[in-house]
């Protein structure tokens, strides 16, 4: 393999391509080289905390509204087999971020892993888009909070005045001084410490399972004790097919969003090779499984065309007297609003805190705090943020835009890890103060070269050379003529050039045949003639992706890529390539009006990107070099410093 150094800077009329440039370089992974001391986080959590936050962040008061609404509409009594396909589709995902998690555990989650495998522009849209999610997720769960809160206490209109909901007449608009508070409430927890706050959310997340503990044995002896009549239908377990089940199964799919939340905390894990694997893969099979038996429970308590859509499970004891019941259920929905909350919170921080390290932000977000060592200022910004949408909007009809964020991530995630596996990047930045450094390296090479071959090499300057290219050193072994050494040698760099560009196209067609297949079959508008040959053309890209990157071998170089020795995503590459298809398929079809307000705020990000980010990206003047030669660049300019 070549060494080659290219500082990707141009000269007069090149700032096109370097603009281009900018979106498609890629950062190293973190290691003990490229982070700052002054930006460590607290390594605190242990795979305990992280099931917490996992659980806290996925099961949210949804649960409790969301078994009528799918049983009544799409799965009927087969609302249990929709959780688990939901859950399975979840595991998908989950798989993906596991691995790339104990690969790279720094902070950032998708946004990170999308900076190093795929380029700066995608990953700023990512980063961009998990900021609006997290901000306006965790607003909408906190306008949440004050009507459960309400019920605790009598009803609606039972809170202190200076809690409840008011209307202001003249802005028409209904304030909530209620979630605001609450807001500002966990944004302090926050910034306390990261084993602190987790471990409140540890406790209240504790009751709200506890909670559902409760409805699955008191509605298990219920149901045994009146012989569950939801399950002895004539219209049998599938009243809406096998369709509205799977219908069912898109709809329950987002109450398993969160366990990305987990990834964002990567860097303040203990032992994230062996915890954050275990800690996602935990809290998805915990979410599932009381999932599946809650509603195994309700919809055998009452006939899903009888659940109350509104609240399905109160109503479902209620039916058989017990009404007490709905106090132990409006704990648990606000339990798992609190923890939710949370959960929302604690992510985007972080991912501000990453994007400016990264220099894509100022640095002002990247300040953490010395005795807490969490980044205090960007929560603070967060939580100020999240309380002013929660106290002013109703930000229901924005809820949407919270799935295109967590699609969005999931989808790249997966990406990742194909280019992950087959063409992982080989060249890695380092910065212009370590040209030295590199010159000294190369000059080396370039010298046993010369000394093999007999030529005379050009050596590798300064940054200011573009692009050069120098053969390896070839190492003579005994009986083997040098001669054949080196042809040997080129003809496996070539061999390894075409596996990579042929990787690289053919992900890059799945990506495309993936986005063809799930457009045109989503849109039954479509003229039969247009719909059916995309249907095919998508079809049959997908397929050939799929065969082509089973076929050839994955590349290397995946064995040392970041930390090893954690979580091997299996089945690749048809685990990754269904994770990305159920994820776009999701996405084309959350509608054009949610679609609208995304791509506005998304153009913001362009424009941010584009006047500041770019231009104080901290790879503006970095120095690109195989990635093999890295550590040794580190060693010299550690030797030359001492």
């Amino acid at each position: 393999m070549g060494f080659i150094v290219d500082s990707q800077k141009g000269g007069a009329g090149g700032v096109c391509t370097r603009g281009l440039k900018s979106l498609v370089r890629r950062k190293q992974v973190d290691s003990a080289h490229v982070k700052s001391a002054g930006h460590q986080l607290a390594k605190e959590l242990s795979v305990l905390h992280l099931i917490a936050i996992g659980v806290g962040s996925t099961i949210g008061a949804g649960v409790y509204i969301l078994v009528g609404t799918v049983a009544r509409e799409h799965s009927g009594p087969a609302l249990t087999i929709s959780f688990l396909i939901a859950g399975i589709a979840a595991a998908l995902s989950a798989f993906c971020y596991a691995e790339l998690a104990s690969r790279c555990p720094s902070a950032g989650s998708a946004y990170h892993y999308s900076y190093i495998c795929v380029g700066e522009g995608v990953a700023w849209l990512i980063g961009w888009a998990l900021i609006l999610e997290y901000t306006i997720g965790g607003s909408a769960v906190a306008r949440g909070i004050s009507p459960n809160l309400a019920l605790l206490f009598g009803g609606g209109d039972s809170l202190p005045f200076f809690l409840a909901r008011q209307h202001i007449p003249g802005l028409d608009v209904v304030v909530d001084p209620c979630a605001a508070i609450i807001v500002f409430i966990v944004t302090g927890l926050l910034c306390v410490g990261i084993k602190e706050s987790t471990l409140v959310q540890g406790i209240v997340t504790t009751a709200n399972v506890c909670a559902m503990i409760f409805v699955i044995i008191a509605g298990g002896y219920l149901g045994f004790k009146t012989g569950w009549a939801g399950y002895e239908l004539p219209t049998g377990y599938f009243p809406f097919g096998v369709d509205g089940m799977l219908a069912g199964s898109a709809t329950v799919f987002f109450a398993y969003i969160g366990f990305d939340s987990v990834a964002s905390t990567a860097e303040e894990v203990k032992n994230p090779q062996r915890d954050l694997p275990l800690g996602i893969g935990a809290a998805l099979s915990i979410c599932c499984t009381l999932y599946m038996l809650v509603s195994v429970v309700i919809v055998g308590l009452v006939p899903y065309y009888a659940m109350d859509p509104d609240t399905p499970i109160s109503s479902a004891f209620a039916s058989h007297g017990m009404q007490w019941a709905a106090y132990i259920i409006t704990v648990g929905a606000f339990t798992a609003l609190c923890s939710t909350l949370m959960g929302s919170l604690l992510p985007q921080p972080r991912i501000l805190m990453a994007m400016a390290r990264d220099g894509l932000l100022p640095s002002f977000f990247s300040d953490v705090n010395k005795r807490s060592q969490v980044p205090v200022k960007s929560t603070v910004v967060t939580g100020i943020g999240a309380a002013t949408l929660a106290f002013f909007m109703d930000v229901a009809q924005l809820a949407g835009m919270v799935s295109v964020g967590t699609l969005l991530a999931f989808t790249m995630v997966a990406i990742s890890v194909l280019i992950l596996r087959y063409v992982p990047p080989d060249l890695v930045p380092l910065p212009s103060s370590l040209q030295e450094s590199i010159d000294s390296v190369s000059l080396r090479y370039s010298s046993s070269q010369e000394i093999v071959g007999g030529n005379s090499k050009d050596h590798l300057g300064t940054s200011k050379d573009s692009t050069q290219v120098l053969l390896d050193k070839i190492e003579a072994s005994v009986g083997c003529p040098l001669i054949e050494k080196q042809e040997a040698s080129r003809n496996c760099i070539i061999n390894d050039i075409s596996r990579r560009k042929i990787a690289g196209w053919t992900i890059m067609l799945t990506c495309v045949g993936v986005l063809l297949l799930t457009s045109a079959a989503s849109d039954v508008g479509l003229p039969s003639f247009l719909r059916f040959p995309l249907c095919g053309v998508g079809g049959a890209l997908l397929l050939s992706g799929l065969i082509v990157l089973t076929c050839i071998e994955q590349d290397d170089a995946r064995h040392n890529f970041g930390h090893t020795g954690g979580f091997i995503c299996p089945f690749v590459p048809l685990l990754p390539i269904a994770c990305i298809l159920i994820n776009v398929y999701l996405l084309v079809n959350l509608g054009a009006a949610t679609w609208i307000r995304v791509s506005i705020w998304l153009v913001i990000g362009v424009f941010v990107y584009a006047f500041y980010g770019r231009s104080h990206s901290s790879l503006l003047d970095a120095v690109y070099v195989p990635a093999a030669h890295a550590e040794e660049i580190y060693r010299s300019s550690s030797n030359s410093l001492v």
